[in-house]
């Protein structure tokens, strides 16, 4: 609807240009926003706040000359549009135009939705084109805690929504079992002086692992680590990974090497101090990064080196999503240099989300029976349903510190956000058993079903959201603002319960009865499209 209205806008504004009303310019970017307020409309523009200076007219004059574009005969108080799209367009405050949506249109798109089913709201934006997003990829050395569920859920919902978006999408985890964290967690599995890592899974590994050289005995940890909990607590988490890429296995099979050699070749490592450096300042670092140690290990930075050489010209992805953890920001400059250098600029994006708090009883609560520090992904889901964690999780944007509240999201009320949305697609189960029961559905029929008789405000606002979701796909797949999906499914929910409350659904009037349901069918749909996104159980009854 925005892209819609956007394309109507633009006409408009070159249609003045062609009559000399407006210069010729550049036309900016033209935002269309959802009003706070209903009385404001249902989209409103400031394009005319933007232009004003090269129209060289006040914004409330350029905003008139735009809006008397849209058909003249106007009702009381603004333009009728000659577009299906629109009941009228009105000039507000200082230059604003306001937009509100014809009813026949309302009424159309819950037809559409009815025939659409699972596929409304799917978008053809990535036209196929490979993307892979790479989340989690918490170390080896231990259970995943609260800080990487984040990090889980977020990359799991964008890849969801990059995929309805119209993208062909990967979703990866990257294993980093080579090196010092190996190295430490072997020394702590030996619990010799060197130990790092401690709780109750260490001295399970200690039970678990007999050999007795430090790097060997990390190693079989790291195996059983992945095996007995990342991959456990990952399927808990109902996260499915197309790949789980060994970052060990790109050193065994000579792809970090072949990078490197790639790299020394093109002029771009040098040796300095025993070391060999990558010419990271070349590409906008702020310094030059080690990427063989004086002692021969190799860093994380050639690691990653082989791994985007592996994304980028094995797998051949158009763009890569990496979710980092806030810490790392100090490793976001070296990696998009040496993707840079490897001929791939532009295509890496990394995310790199906050920090989350967990409260119980309005305190911060951090301690957890396996680690002493820290409360893994298991421990929260002991106490709170998939459902909720998922929900809760995605409340907040990325770069936006998070606290989770273990209280609410356990509270089986309208208070808790997932329970309010999920009961309103309950409710609707409900509503269509009831209909099941009278046999009523048997008589029900789309294609002769009269939406005309949808103009209650209460009717009309639910479809107002309804025909959201391909712009929140739309919008969430530009700028990776999952926490939008959440704010979506309670505002629907909150359309349908008010719905609910005035309109009743089921009455003596077989036509408007058959119209509501319908109402009620295409609700059901685009909410269960929605939670399905968010990964979260769309329940018949609770």
């Amino acid at each position: 609807m925005k892209e819609k209205i956007r394309e109507l806008i633009e006409k408009a504004i070159k249609e003045n240009q062609k009559e000399g009303v407006f210069p010729e310019f550049e036309i900016p970017e033209i935002l269309v926003e959802k009003p706070e307020e209903a009385k404001n409309g249902d989209y409103a523009t400031n394009i005319a706040l933007k232009i004003a200076g090269l129209v060289k007219k006040s914004p409330t004059e350029v905003a008139s000359q735009i809006n008397s574009k849209f058909q003249s005969a106007p009702p009381a108080g603004g333009r009728r549009t000659s577009s299906k799209l629109l009941e009228k367009a009105e000039v507000a405050g200082p230059g604003f135009i306001n937009f509100f949506l014809a009813e026949s249109y309302l009424q159309k798109q819950v037809g559409e939705i009815l025939k659409k089913k699972e596929k409304y709201g799917n978008l053809n934006l990535g036209k196929g084109k490979k993307l892979e997003v790479e989340f989690i990829s918490a170390n080896p050395t231990g259970p995943l805690t609260v800080g990487n569920a984040r990090g889980g859920f977020f990359g799991d919902v964008l890849a969801n929504v990059l995929a309805k978006a119209g993208f062909k999408v990967e979703k990866a985890y990257y294993i980093n079992d080579y090196g010092m964290q190996v190295l430490a967690l072997g020394h702590s599995v030996l619990k010799d002086e060197q130990a790092v890592y401690k709780g109750d899974y260490i001295d399970y590994l200690n039970k678990q692992v007999k050999v007795r050289d430090p790097y060997k005995a990390g190693e079989k940890a790291v195996k059983i680590v992945m095996t007995e909990m990342i991959k456990k607590t990952v399927k808990k988490m109902g996260i499915n990974y197309d790949e789980w890429l060994s970052e060990n296995k790109l050193h065994q099979n000579g792809t970090v090497a072949k990078v490197l050699e790639s790299l020394k070749k093109k002029g771009l490592t040098y040796e300095k101090e025993g070391a060999v450096w990558f010419k990271a300042k070349q590409f906008g670092d702020s310094r030059d990064r080690v990427v063989i140690k004086h002692d021969g290990w190799k860093t994380y930075l050639a690691g990653d080196a082989g791994l985007h050489y592996y994304k980028f010209g094995v797998k051949k992805f158009s763009k890569v999503i990496n979710i980092w953890g806030a810490d790392h920001y100090g490793d976001v400059p070296g990696l998009q240099a040496v993707v840079e250098a490897l001929g791939h600029k532009g295509k890496l994006e990394i995310i790199l989300l906050q920090f989350v708090t967990l409260i119980k009883d309005g305190q911060p609560f951090k301690m957890s029976k396996r680690l002493g520090t820290y409360v893994t992904v298991d421990e929260l889901l002991e106490m709170v349903n998939l459902d909720a964690a998922r929900f809760f999780f995605l409340t907040r944007s990325p770069d936006t510190h998070l606290n989770f509240d273990i209280d609410l999201a356990k509270e089986q009320s309208e208070k808790n956000p997932v329970y309010y949305v999920q009961y309103a697609h309950a409710r609707i189960c409900s509503i269509l058993k009831k209909v099941s029961i009278r046999r009523l559905a048997d008589k029900f029929q789309v294609s002769k079903t009269n939406l005309k008789l949808l103009n209650h405000p209460s009717e009309l606002s639910p479809m107002k959201q309804l025909m959201r979701l391909p712009e929140v796909v739309e919008d969430t797949a530009r700028d990776y603002q999952v926490q939008r999906l959440t704010q979506y499914a309670v505002d629907l929910a909150t359309a349908f319960h008010q719905f609910y409350r005035d309109c009743r659904v089921i009455s003596e009037d077989k036509k408007l009865t058959s119209a509501r349901l319908a109402l009620v069918i295409a609700t059901k749909i685009v909410l269960a499209n929605t939670l399905n996104l968010m990964g979260i159980s769309s329940p018949e009854k609770m």
